[in-house]
């Protein structure tokens, strides 16, 4: 059996991405929604996603407002050996998920803000627990059984909630140097926020033993039970320190018996604890069988331990700086190329802990939570009069960033994390395609599709944190209600590839990952 329950809960939790690398989200606009390849536009979202195009806007002062409605499913499978559920569902929904844009633009010169959720999102809940808890509790019929204690069933209750967001607040200078190439230089103030929730309590089992305080066979508190075992090894233990500090240490049952140190129905009973039918044939010494007991008396009070009800209540905060430098290309007025450069955001979370029953968040323990170094190139091409053609690509240098992801804990909680290196096989890999259609000089119509390739290897995948590749849809359009106000409305679609991983501890089993995730978003651009 695990040393702690709910170790899990502390290798962290991303809760949405979208669209985007591990922990990255750039499905930041409604624009984006609608058309996901948006690296080259010139738009008013382009303070996020090419604040270098800004210089080429007309003059104006410019507000855009956005949200997205979003919805995940997450289902994993474990073909774990001996327990009740193999199937578990959670769900993550995010009803407020804005992008705020604002931008001044004069001449050569743009200045822009953009406050957005970078990372995260949402709250991740799993009514049932996870596949991890419920493996902890499944093992206690054949452990008790393997000890001799005959055990066929268990019941418990689990639950667990994750919520992270990381707010970006982006600030950008552009500047056009000519009529073809301009720049751009700003900063983004990350903030970041984790909250873990959960529990594990109410363990049963129907041990058929005498000391089982419902009956032997019935459904039983197993911490109950595990301390009425201890309290009886340390009684079998006690009830011979007069005899082992009188000299007789050494003596077997049958001799202490002989000598009368004990009687028959002493020694009976105290080989019978240990699984000996027949006193008189055991060769173990008192001296030895007292310190049988005591092992048992120990064993028991930690699998009571184990096995009491724990609950898990923290709070995560850090913050952090990225600097962002762009350059935009346009080449004419029907090709435009977008790049622009992310550096790390080294972050660092602190618990703020309020119940930690399972000794998993020491308070005031920090963790690394960065986000990664981000390349972005994207052309747009003016095909017709009316038909747009757009193409972009995100690089996300994860291997050098650390997201926290924890190897071991010590016995008070303290974490040891993986490198990057160790758990990422390669970078994060992102390429999109749109099409944008002016069907009147009123509505636009668009599509896109996107590919997300992940670059994590087997260790970094676990019932609590995976990250997939995915393949997405996104479609809408835009309805130009005057030359001030603009609507976006988009609906995307990603359908992630399952990934299966397989383990070896401390059985041979399979666990299997598989998502969905449903967008629905609407924005107003505004020109003052």
């Amino acid at each position: 059996m695990r040393k702690q329950l709910l170790t899990i809960i502390a290798t962290g939790l991303t809760t949405m991405v979208m669209a985007g690398g591990i922990v990255t989200n750039t499905n930041q606009s409604a624009s984006y929604v609608r058309m996901p390849a948006q690296d080259a536009t010139l738009g008013i979202d382009a303070a996020y996603f090419n604040p270098a195009g800004l210089a080429f806007m007309a003059d104006g002062f410019y507000v855009s407002i956005n949200n997205q409605y979003i919805i995940q499913t997450r289902e994993i499978t474990s073909t774990f050996p001996g327990m009740n559920r193999t199937k578990f569902e959670g769900g993550v929904t995010a009803p407020l998920f804005p992008g705020f844009y604002m931008v001044l633009k004069k001449e050569k010169v743009a200045f822009s803000l953009g406050i957005n959720p970078i990372g995260g999102g949402g709250s991740a809940m799993f009514k049932n627990g996870l596949p991890s808890f419920e493996q902890q509790v499944a093992v206690l019929p054949s452990l008790l059984t393997d000890a001799g204690i005959a055990t066929t069933a268990y019941e418990f209750s689990s639950q667990f909630e994750g919520r992270s967001l990381m707010w970006g607040l982006q600030a950008n200078g552009s500047y056009a140097i000519n009529d073809v190439i301009s720049f751009s230089v700003g900063i983004r103030y990350v903030i970041a926020q984790n909250f873990y929730t959960g529990y594990i309590k109410d363990i049963r089992i129907n041990p058929q033993h005498p000391l089982n305080p419902a009956g032997a066979g019935q459904m039983t508190s197993a911490p109950e039970f595990f301390g009425i075992l201890s309290t009886v090894a340390t009684n079998a233990a006690n009830s011979l320190t007069l005899l082992v500090e009188g000299g007789g240490g050494e003596l077997t049952l049958g001799q202490a018996v002989s000598q009368n140190h004990l009687t028959e129905e002493q020694a009976t009973q105290l080989a019978a604890g240990l699984g000996v039918p027949d006193y008189t044939t055991y060769p173990a010494t008192i001296s030895q069988i007292q310190t049988a007991y005591q092992t048992n008396a120990a064993t028991m009070a930690a699998y009571s331990a184990m096995t009491s009800n724990k609950e898990v209540d923290v709070e995560q905060n850090g913050f952090g700086l990225a600097p962002i430098i762009g350059v935009n290309v346009k080449v004419n007025d029907r090709l435009n190329i977008g790049f622009k450069y992310e550096h790390k955001a080294s972050l660092n979370v602190k618990n703020k802990t309020k119940k930690d029953d399972a000794k998993l968040y020491p308070d005031g323990v920090s963790y690394p939570n960065d986000m990664p170094t981000t390349l972005s190139l994207g052309v747009s091409y003016k095909a017709t009069h009316k038909l747009g053609v757009s193409a972009g690509a995100h690089y996300y240098i994860d291997k050098t960033a650390a997201y926290g992801k924890i190897k071991s804990l010590d016995d008070n909680g303290f974490p040891t994390f993986y490198e990057n290196k160790e758990v990422i096989d390669n970078n994060f890999l992102e390429i999109a395609l749109g099409f944008e259609y002016e069907l009147t000089d009123k509505i636009l119509l668009s599509t896109g599709y996107l590919r997300t390739q992940s670059g994590v290897n087997m260790k970094y995948h676990s019932d609590l944190s995976h990250s997939l590749s995915t393949n997405t849809v996104g479609l809408g359009g835009r309805y130009q209600v005057s030359d001030k106000i603009g609507v976006n409305i988009g609906f995307m679609k990603s359908f992630y590839l399952m990934q299966t991983k397989p383990f070896d501890i401390p059985v041979v089993y399979d666990e299997t990952y598989k998502r969905s995730t449903t967008v629905f978003a609407l924005g107003v651009d505004l020109k003052f």
